[in-house]
């Protein structure tokens, strides 16, 4: 991607998605982007993003120095830059404080494939990476490594990073995760045990692309 105001104002659009769609709250979470020229954009830290304007957007080398901008990039840089540096398909990270998604990594080591819109949008089950704390480079390689075929990681006790070959597709990969595990805690609530897809309803639900075309996938 270039760096261009739409591009910033994009981002920022993104980070309204969000909040909109209830995953974050405040200046919760962070938006972010690989650039053309090896650089990355990051949300700026502490900010709240009904205020944010495209100059607030933070520009970070590879080692997570701001290059450009006068505020301090994100807490997560470190990590964000991690993923970037070992997805080389993915173009765009969102990290969020889902609700529903993050209640369910206090009960599950997974969140197993429920609704269609989860297979469609995320091909399947979400993993559910192990604790760490909040701005530790470590959530990145736990991204990488329990992302595993998905386009999102519950980050345990915590929230999710969703990732994207751009930034549209990223925020869909977030909202219709949350819209899945709202779902399934809803029925955790009425029923326990929830009985989840089988692996050939996966297989099958699956297996037409042009369901990942309708969930901006393909």
């Amino acid at each position: 991607m270039v760096d261009t105001i739409e591009l910033r104002e994009q981002m920022i659009h993104a980070a309204k998605e969000l909040k909109y769609y209830r995953l974050i709250s405040l200046c919760g979470g962070n938006v972010s982007v690989r650039l053309d020229d090896g650089n990355y954009l990051i949300t700026p830290s502490g900010m709240e993003y009904d205020n944010m304007k495209p100059e607030d957007i933070c520009k970070v080398n590879p080692e997570g120095t701001v290059i450009e901008g006068k505020w301090r990039a994100s807490s997560d840089t470190a990590a964000i830059i991690y993923i970037f540096e070992n997805m080389p398909e993915v173009n765009a990270v969102i990290h969020t404080h889902q609700p529903y998604a993050t209640a369910i990594s206090l009960v599950e080591d997974e969140f197993p494939p429920c609704c269609v819109t989860q297979v469609d949008a995320l091909r399947g089950k979400v993993s559910v990476a192990p604790f760490t704390i909040s701005g530790d480079k470590g959530m990145g390689p736990l991204t990488c490594e329990y992302m595993e075929g998905s386009f999102a990681v519950i980050l345990k006790n915590h929230g999710v990073m969703a990732v994207g070959v751009d930034l549209r597709k990223c925020l869909y990969a977030a909202v219709y995760l949350e819209e899945a595990a709202k779902t399934y805690c809803i029925a955790r609530a009425m029923s326990n045990p929830v009985v989840p897809m089988t692996a050939a309803e996966t297989k099958a639900e699956a297996k037409d692309i042009s369901r990942w075309m309708n969930y901006h996938q393909g």
